[in-house]
């Protein structure tokens, strides 16, 4: 019996590389998407309590300066915040695009490992055909041998 070596393992090999690379690069993608979205929930977050506590100084009586600086501080939140929305929309951009790749990644390897399982299979049922033939030839000599004597 001879040992099954598969004729495309360097290249599944590279392939399986390259898939862990993809994945590598998406949970990072993820990652960063993640944090930027915490960041522009924590910035939204502000905000309300800033309006709350401004339209509650509202009612208990606050100065005009004091309005004034709650004003230009929320103004000042809302570019922030719309600056975090743009950050968000190009994270997720990037997470979509790299699970994309992810995915390509995944069938051309898991294509790969399909042809592996079938090339496996069909060397089983050679070295099955093979050792039936021995087995043949091994009767036919054995019954060759007792018919001589």
């Amino acid at each position: 019996m001879s040992a099954y070596t598969y004729r495309f393992e360097k290249v599944m090999t590279v392939k399986e590389q390259e898939k862990n690379e993809t994945e590598i690069a998406y949970k990072e993608s993820v990652r960063v998407f993640e944090e930027t979205a915490t960041k522009l929930y924590n910035l939204l977050k502000k905000k309300e309590d800033l309006i709350d506590f401004q339209q509650e100084r509202m009612t208990t009586g606050s100065s005009i300066d004091e309005i004034h600086h709650y004003s230009r501080f929320i103004d000042s939140l809302e570019k922030t915040i719309a600056d975090a929305q743009q950050k968000v929309i190009q994270a997720r951009s990037k997470m979509d695009w790299h699970e994309q790749k992810l995915l390509e990644k995944t069938l051309e390897f898991r294509k790969y490992e399909k042809m592996k399982e079938k090339d496996i299979e069909t060397f089983k049922e050679e070295q099955e055909r093979l050792e039936t033939i021995r087995l043949d030839e091994l009767s036919s000599v054995a019954y060759y041998n007792k018919e001589i004597r």
